[in-house]
């Protein structure tokens, strides 16, 4: 019997209430597409793409196989915020690579001119923005930081203590945690004049394609995001769009399970990937401990990835387990005790540790 079909079943049974098109009118009301329709009013809209979507998908790799997949785990779907733990990858290959040697450095001593020049701002650093304490303050291709100010997500284990949207006073920089997507955006903003070129190019480059991945890989901004980037000694001024860390506003990455689940890989192997028996580092050991350090302020959360200490955050896993979280019912989850990666998408949040108990036995078997 194979051990994986009990927790697959229940996977496929526990779907995601949201309609597979972002178009179709919700029934009930109650149950939309997506994130920003808890946003106050104007913000509760799309301003990027949104795609259908297919139904209850993953795979299970152990000791570097696959071993299990179920759904469509080749289809490219939108990812939500797993596309946050993408860009804390893009930050430490410019770490590894040298443009980005500091991350206690405020961004507007490398990045002037972008948005951290207030005197509110412009003590901001990247360990911050990459820690979400940032606490920065404006907008960002329109939309203000007040939009997500209180924001609620499940895996934050602290009452909401106002009502989203509310302009919340705001703290020292580094002082305060807060999930949110605009300074998120804001973060990745940076990243992309930090890089000189188009987040997707650098990703796709450095991380897809080593992997043998990237098969209708996505990664989509909004219509008001585009900008030009300077000419460089080596570049000409160029029109690119920034993309966003999510889908909370549409856009975002569309990728599959398959491939996410490379990610994964890559993470749980500290960097390496082999390919036709030659390995390579192709991200550093270093920067992938630092990216499962926690945070101070939350100690549930290191570098754009969710962690798991003392199993409060997420009991059907192990203490050392980390995860990259999505919206939607999207899930990576990087098991160091079983050598795990385990790869789930669009099932019902609220099932999802029923689901990771289910597998946790199956790995045990």
């Amino acid at each position: 019997m194979n051990p994986f079909s009990d927790a697959i079943s229940f996977a496929q049974m526990h779907e995601i209430p949201w309609p597979r098109d972002p178009a179709a009118q919700p029934v009930p009301p109650e149950l939309p597409w997506g994130v920003h329709h808890a946003d106050p009013v104007p913000w509760n809209r799309l301003l990027g793409p949104a795609h259908l979507r297919g139904p209850v998908s993953g795979v299970i790799w152990r000791n570097g196989q696959q071993q299990q997949q179920w759904g469509e785990p080749e289809r490219a779907d939108q990812t939500f915020s797993v596309a946050k733990t993408y860009l804390a990858l893009i930050a430490g290959l410019a770490h590894d690579q040298g443009l980005l040697p500091d991350l206690d450095e405020p961004v507007a001593a490398r990045l002037p001119g972008i948005g951290f020049d207030s005197p509110h701002n412009r003590p901001i650093t990247w360990m911050q923005l990459l820690t979400q304490t940032s606490e920065w303050e404006g907008s960002c291709f329109g939309l203000p930081d007040t939009v997500d100010r209180y924001r609620s997500v499940s895996h934050d284990p602290r009452p909401v203590q106002g009502k989203k949207g509310d302009a919340r006073p705001l703290q020292q920089p580094g002082s305060y945690w807060e999930y949110n997507d605009v300074r998120i955006n804001q973060l990745s903003l940076a990243l992309l004049h930090l890089w000189k070129r188009p987040l997707p190019e650098v990703f796709a480059e450095y991380i897809l394609q080593p992997l043998g991945a990237g098969q209708g890989f996505q990664w989509e901004g909004y219509a008001e995001s585009w900008l030009t980037l300077p000419a460089t000694p080596s570049t000409p001024a160029r029109r690119v769009q920034s993309v966003p860390g999510g889908t909370h506003w549409g856009g975002g990455v569309c990728i599959s399970a398959s491939d996410q689940a490379r990610i994964g890989q890559l993470l749980l192997n500290g960097g390496r990937w082999t390919s036709t028996g030659q390995t390579h580092q192709l991200l550093s050991s270093e920067w992938v401990q630092r990216m499962c350090q926690p945070c101070a302020l939350a100690p549930f959360y290191g570098l754009l990835t969710w962690l798991n200490p003392g199993r409060a955050t997420f009991p059907g896993a192990s203490a050392e387990s980390f995860f990259m979280v999505g919206a939607g019912g999207n899930y990576v989850w990087i098991e160091p005790v079983h050598q795990a990666v385990v790869v789930v998408r669009w099932i019902d949040p609220a099932q999802f540790n029923a689901f990771m108990t289910r597998v946790s036995h199956a790995l045990q078997v």
